[in-house]
């Protein structure tokens, strides 16, 4: 297996990489897909294909329409690698993993990185006590474990997935306390140039809307525009605190969900060195690629919400397109036919991305909750690394995230500042005047995922 030479090599099992690996093969490629997970889904559509029909009528029927998608991927004849950690991608377009404990290799004539994802950091006080979690790994339990929680929770902060979290536990009977939202008039002003594009995607703001009626006739506390929140407690969380309407409130709870959105899973990106830019719509680094996702002039392409967050359904469109772009330089005698496919995958992207600018708009989190007023908050949970300590570093001298390491170990811990890199970006910006673009990022290297020295012998 791991001489073998296949066409398109795809890391990611979400609805990027599936999609890719599906539009591959119906083109004629040879293709493998390498995911950390036993089963195809990612993120989105995790444990799809075994969810029981109550968890599918909890979570809704986005989430079961992706069996559609893990269905096609297991007709398709694309090589399946469940339980692989890619630690490596390189130029030479080689990908290294660890499969069961053991260090193996694949070599392709072209690369798709369909990473996905992660929940942007919510740094405010007491996001670190045990108690406090992200909405999204909230999400995720429902869906690999079937658990839910057995005692009242508050969700808080903004976005599309708070919202949706919220509904999925009115449908299986958890009780909320509290939903406090940090979406402003100001934001709501601000979006209302993208409604009319919004508008001609109205199947996906309706689905926001009625979700909003539906919290809102279960009587659940809503608290819109809230401000300086913070978590209370000393070894566990026991209260939110934060300003509404300019008075202070607190709602006990000892189960606190968090949520401001997703940013990209840049880290394979980073480590090809490919160029980045600092988007200021979704305030994230994004990586630059041309309009297939192809990373400057190589044979390496990234799709899905890797390359910025576009959901779901236009990932699958990115990786569909990706697949076409690959397919068109290794078979050029189906060009006519991949032609009239580009404009179909083409037109449905387009109208899958009509309402994200109103959606980055409206949800777009604010500064104070981005980067912590008070210097006691833990920026880098790994090596506990706080707020006050990365103003110090810039006052010092540090220019960027990559000095932070040899002034304080800051993202040099097991995640390798997946969860602090943002942060870190902006604070050194803030403190500095001047820009996130100016500050840059830290300079990612293989291995991305931890790899011990028995395995790498091995």
């Amino acid at each position: 297996m791991d001489a073998e030479m296949v066409d398109l090599l795809v890391v990611g099992a979400g609805p990027a990489g599936l999609a890719s690996a599906v539009e591959a093969r119906a083109a004629g490629l040879s293709v493998a897909l390498l995911d950390e997970q036993a089963a195809a889904g990612g993120q989105i559509y995790r444990n799809v294909d075994a969810a029981s029909a109550k968890i599918c009528a909890v979570l809704g029927e986005d989430y079961a329409a992706g069996s559609a998608l893990t269905r096609a991927f297991s007709r398709s004849g694309a090589q399946h690698i469940a339980g692989a950690a890619v630690w490596n991608v390189g130029r030479d377009l080689q990908v290294n993993y660890l499969l069961q404990g053991v260090n193996r290799a694949l070599q392709a004539r072209h690369i798709l990185l369909a990473s996905g994802a992660m929940e942007r950091p919510f740094p405010i006080p007491g996001w670190t006590l045990p108690g406090v979690m992200g909405a999204g790994a909230a999400q995720i339990l429902i869906k690999s474990a079937s658990a839910l929680p057995d005692e009242p929770v508050v969700l808080a902060g903004c976005g599309p997935l708070l919202l949706l979290l919220a509904s999925q536990y009115v449908a299986a009977g958890v009780q909320i306390k509290a939903i406090v939202q940090t979406t402003t008039s100001a934001d709501h002003l601000r979006a209302t140039r993208h409604l009319p594009a919004a508008l001609r995607g109205w199947p996906d703001l309706g689905k926001g809307l009625r979700m909003l009626r539906l919290l809102r006739k279960q009587g659940i506390p809503m608290f819109a525009g809230s401000s300086d929140l913070a978590i209370e407690g000393k070894e566990h969380a026991e209260s939110i605190r934060f300003t509404h309407k300019g008075k202070p409130h607190r709602i006990a709870s000892s189960l606190v969900l968090l949520h401001q959105g997703v940013v990209p899973n840049t880290q394979f990106s980073w480590a090809l060195r490919a160029p980045h830019r600092w988007d200021e719509a979704q305030l994230c680094w994004v990586p630059e690629t041309d309009a297939y996702g192809q990373i400057e002039d190589s044979s390496i392409y990234l799709a899905g919400d890797c390359r910025g967050i576009v959901g779901a359904k236009a990932s699958a469109s990115q990786g569909r397109l990706a697949a076409i772009a690959v397919a068109r330089k290794l078979r050029p005698a189906s060009g006519a036919a991949l032609q009239e496919r580009e404009r179909a995958v083409r037109s449905e992207l387009q109208q899958q991305l009509r309402i994200r600018p109103f959606l980055d708009a409206l949800y777009r989190p604010a500064a104070s909750h981005r980067m912590p007023k008070e210097d006691s908050v833990i920026v880098c949970r790994c090596e506990e690394v706080t707020a006050g300590q990365i103003r110090k570093y810039a006052e010092l001298g540090c220019q960027g995230p990559n000095q932070t390491k040899a002034f304080g170990r800051c993202g040099m811990g097991p995640c390798q500042g997946r969860l602090c890199g943002l942060t870190v970006t902006e604070l050194l910006a803030q403190s500095r005047g001047v820009s996130p673009a100016e500050v840059g990022y830290y300079r990612i290297r293989p291995p991305i995922k931890p790899v011990t020295l028995g395995e790498l012998a091995g």
